[in-house]
């Protein structure tokens, strides 16, 4: 099949999330022997733009077309993309299928139009940003209305990552019938060949003995790192479990002076180490000494919850999260979003050397039987195939 897939970004540049999923998909669909084009913008981050240009790169051609940047779009993270209509007037009708990643976009809006006039069939797989909760919940409505429920109605399938947000598609008045479920997945062979135990404590100077809590992620308001500090001051100066390092590890979304803040507050920052963006190797090293991953609160299903599994580092999140059916008490808990309950969870695991081999040796089997990015794309595959010949 020669195949669609448009991200409004794309890999190496904001490599997590679904721009990680859209890229895994991509690269192994070509393994397949399928023929991939990725549609993206050029937009590196929130404020810095690559070259414009076509390129190819593990057999997939990629097309990145030029972002307007305004401080509206930036805010938004719509990246505007005008000369994207020039390429899909001249090269749509050529493709059996699209796949479209994520939902309020300006791609989904104008590929959306011009699927319908070629009749190429499309899915769509929204990637946890159906809901409209945290922030500009009424310029999210503004889209759905004027574009949204449309994408939604006009698609084949759909694509849910997880049962909780099949009911978000059944919320927003998607049948059923054109409802899939299929998970995130990786690919494996990236975890092969680990960093040695300890390189990443080396590194940042933590202690051997440190018990290390691990938060890899943005730092945004929406992911409850607000919690977890709370959590982690409760576990110190409650449990009088002090022997442990909180480790925050990502890229600032607006958010880090607010943790830091309260670190200072609650008396634990000398002990709350933020390295901020840290590179695929040192990502690595990090979850392989880690004890324990912690993220509180999360849409759809994070690609480092499986990152975590594939390093055999347990879990640790909360019911402020999409529902996971396979996280706890298999691969780690899932907690109530309460700091105390939070901080249990966490001391449970990392005071417990029998329980954290159970939980890494569960994490190490399922991700292997259920997450490869070889069954995840066989799954998708199969709807591909399907609305083609429908």
């Amino acid at each position: 099949m020669k195949i669609l897939q448009v991200s409004p970004k794309f890999h190496p540049f904001v490599a997590s999330g679904s721009t990680r999923v859209a890229y895994n998909i991509s690269k192994e669909l070509v393994k397949r022997g399928h023929s991939v084009t990725v549609y993206t913008s050029n937009v590196r981050d929130k404020y810095n733009r690559t070259e414009p240009k076509v390129e190819e790169s593990d057999g997939i051609k990629i097309y990145r077309f030029r972002s307007i940047g305004t401080i509206f779009t930036r805010e938004m993270k719509i990246f505007v993309t005008p000369t994207i209509i020039s390429s899909i007037r001249k090269e749509l009708p050529s493709f059996d299928v699209i796949h479209l990643h994520e939902y309020r976009t300006f791609q989904n809006m104008i590929i959306h139009h011009f699927a319908n006039k070629y009749g190429i069939p499309y899915v769509i797989q929204a990637h946890g940003s159906l809901p409209r909760i945290i922030s500009k919940q009424g310029l999210k409505l503004i889209y759905d209305m004027l574009y949204g429920y449309k994408i939604l109605r006009d698609a084949s399938k759909v694509i849910a990552l997880t049962k909780t947000e099949a009911q978000q598609y059944r919320n927003m008045n998607v049948p059923c019938e054109k409802i899939e479920i299929i998970p995130n997945g990786i690919d494996l062979s990236e975890y092969a060949d680990l960093p040695p135990k300890g390189s990443f404590k080396r590194k940042f100077n933590i202690p051997e003995d440190k018990k290390m809590i691990l938060y890899l992620g943005r730092i945004h308001r929406s992911k409850g790192i607000d919690l977890l500090i709370r959590a982690y001051a409760y576990l110190n100066k409650n449990v009088n479990y002090n022997n442990t390092i909180l480790v925050i590890a990502g890229p600032n979304d607006g958010y880090l002076d607010k943790v830091k803040s309260l670190a200072r507050f609650l008396g634990v920052s000398s002990s709350v180490l933020f390295t901020g963006f840290i590179s695929k190797k040192d990502k690595l090293g990090a979850l392989v000494d880690a004890d324990v991953f912690v993220t509180p609160s999360f849409n759809g299903f994070p690609i480092t919850f499986l990152e975590a599994c594939a390093t055999g580092t347990p879990i640790v999140t909360t019911t402020l999260g999409d529902v996971l059916e396979w996280v706890d008490g298999n691969v780690g808990y899932v907690t109530l979003p309460s700091y105390r309950d939070l901080a249990k969870a966490i001391y449970t695991i990392i005071s417990d050397d029998k329980l954290q081999r159970k939980f890494s040796a569960n994490c190490i089997k399922i991700v292997k039987k259920k997450f490869s990015i070889e069954k995840v794309v066989y799954n998708l595959e199969k709807v591909y195939e399907k609305i083609v010949e429908d």
